[in-house]
């Protein structure tokens, strides 16, 4: 069963609605300037898919496009990961490695989750996006660096502010051009256009032939995707592979959300048949919260290794 209408395309990015018409009309415009980009938008939303787009669209094209997701990197490795650092500057640096600002340079660097880099790294990304020089860990010497940035959080702005997740003035001269990205439930029309997109992918890459019951795309349209287009991707994927020949996805859209509710404190509740990685997601984010972030202490207590963890919390 086939929907109407036709699904846009612009750079890296798919969508026919008002919402995200207006999207690409802003992206259009700052994609030529080396503005400082802002994103602001729930988990699930595209938000590093955007951030490549403006460096498409942009004059640094030719150049590095280099990500970061700062909530992935340990808190004492961030500092030498950005800045580089010099042979002998600490036990292990066996030699001089060069940082992400240096990697970016003449290109865009996008840094993901900004509201999780540590408070005192933010004073320091703030110097440089206001001077262009820096200094390698170890090193006496002003290295000059220009780039592009281009920021990214699922955080309300305020909201991170008033939490001391985000420096007031690092927050300022982020948001020189914030671009608030518009959830699913937003882009009125794009859902079965998606859907349909998603599903033309999977056919073509498995050859079949497979199609939506009208029954299943009513149901998509009603949905609020709280996982956003990611959630819809996974849920199309799932239907595909448990289906025959047409598509049912109300049974995985019906059933209980993936956030277990926390009776009292220290507990955590989950529903009979919820798949194990989502369990295990819950897990995880709630014992990071228990030992306030502490990721060591989570690691530890959780029985798996550190660089196990930070591999879990980049997938989420």
């Amino acid at each position: 069963m086939s929907g109407g209408g036709v699904l846009k395309r612009f750079g890296l990015l798919y969508g026919s609605s008002p919402a995200m018409e207006a999207l690409y009309r802003q992206i259009d415009k700052v994609a030529a300037t080396d503005a400082t980009v802002l994103l602001v938008g729930e988990s699930g939303t595209g938000k590093e898919l955007i951030a490549q787009t403006i460096h498409q669209k942009s004059p640094r094209r030719k150049h590095a496009f280099i990500t970061v997701n700062c909530g992935a990197i340990p808190s004492h490795l961030i500092e030498a990961a950005l800045f580089g650092h010099e042979k002998g500057s600490f036990t292990g640096a066996e030699r001089q490695h060069i940082g992400y600002f240096e990697h970016a340079a003449d290109g865009t660097l996008f840094l993901d989750e900004i509201t999780e880099m540590p408070v005192d790294m933010q004073v320091k990304l703030l110097r440089v996006l206001e001077c262009g020089r820096f200094m390698r860990v170890g090193g006496d010497q002003e290295v000059k660096v220009d780039f592009r940035l281009i920021a990214a959080t699922n955080r309300e702005l305020e909201t991170a502010v008033r939490q001391g997740n985000l420096r007031e003035d690092l927050m300022y001269r982020l948001a020189v051009f914030p671009l608030r990205v518009p959830p699913l439930r937003e882009r009125h029309g794009d859902i079965e256009l998606l859907a349909q997109h998603f599903l033309a992918l999977l056919n073509g890459k498995e050859g079949m032939h497979k199609v939506f019951s009208r029954r299943s795309l009513e149901v998509a349209r009603a949905h609020p995707w709280p996982g956003n287009v990611r959630e819809l991707k996974n849920v199309v994927q799932r239907a595909f592979i448990l289906s025959s020949e047409t598509l049912e996805m109300e049974e995985y859209l019906a059933a209980p959300p993936p956030h277990p509710v926390c009776p009292r404190a220290g507990y955590l509740n989950f529903f009979v048949g919820m798949p194990l990685a989502d369990a295990q997601r819950e897990i995880i984010l709630a014992t990071l919260k228990h030992f306030g972030g502490d990721k060591r202490q989570t690691a530890s207590t959780l029985g798996i290794s550190l660089k196990t963890l930070y591999n879990r919390l980049k997938e989420y």
